[in-house]
């Protein structure tokens, strides 16, 4: 067996590869974790709660990708770090204690529906991994309001939608002016075959 540390526990026994340090963060650590937090949180446009217990890794590499191709943070920390961060950013009526699992926090820097959307896709293909609650626009928001968020388009959705709707009027007038065109010279062709 290639392990250092074995931990026995009520219902498993863990065997821990070697070269990897298990000790709890230091204070340093945590303070960092923190400052990363209150960065996210005060650059955010809105963020979603999961309880990622039940994943496998390979499942959480996956979704950590999909979150970066997106510009979306995938972030797990404690509930009291979330707390004393949400603090720090000024957000002070959520508690993340109040939330049951074990916290994913996500943030959405560029779209307030890409978070719950991106999250809401994966947890169809993924049923471990459950939507909690959100925060949009400093408030917090339960798991019916992140769903209902989810299923807005996203902004670059939205973009093709009113491409598509002022492109839609254009391309009418350029048909209805190419048919006056196209029966001007069908007139002339007539004129030309009938005097000769």
């Amino acid at each position: 067996m290639d392990s250092d540390l074995v931990i026995c526990g009520k219902t498993a026994v863990y065997f821990l590869p070697k070269g990897r340090n298990y000790m709890p963060k230091t204070r340093v650590q945590k303070e960092n974790t923190v400052s990363d937090l209150v960065d996210k949180f005060s650059r955010t446009k809105s963020v979603v709660f999961a309880d990622f217990q039940g994943l496998k890794m390979p499942e959480i590499d996956e979704l950590r990708n999909q979150c970066l191709k997106q510009g979306i943070s995938y972030s797990v920390a404690k509930k009291t770090l979330v707390r004393i961060a949400l603090e720090k950013a000024g957000v002070k009526e959520i508690d993340p204690k109040s939330i049951e699992g074990s916290l994913a926090t996500v943030f959405g820097f560029e779209d307030e529906v890409a978070p719950a959307k991106l999250l809401a896709t994966f947890s169809r293909a993924h049923e471990a991994l459950k939507i909690k609650a959100g925060i949009l626009e400093g408030r917090l928001i339960p798991f019916e309001e992140v769903m209902k968020l989810s299923k807005i388009p996203s902004r670059l959705e939205l973009y093709a939608m009113l491409v598509r709707t002022m492109n839609g009027p254009v391309s009418g007038f350029a048909n209805v002016l190419a048919g006056n065109l196209r029966k001007f010279m069908y007139a002339l062709n007539a004129i030309k075959e009938s005097k000769s």
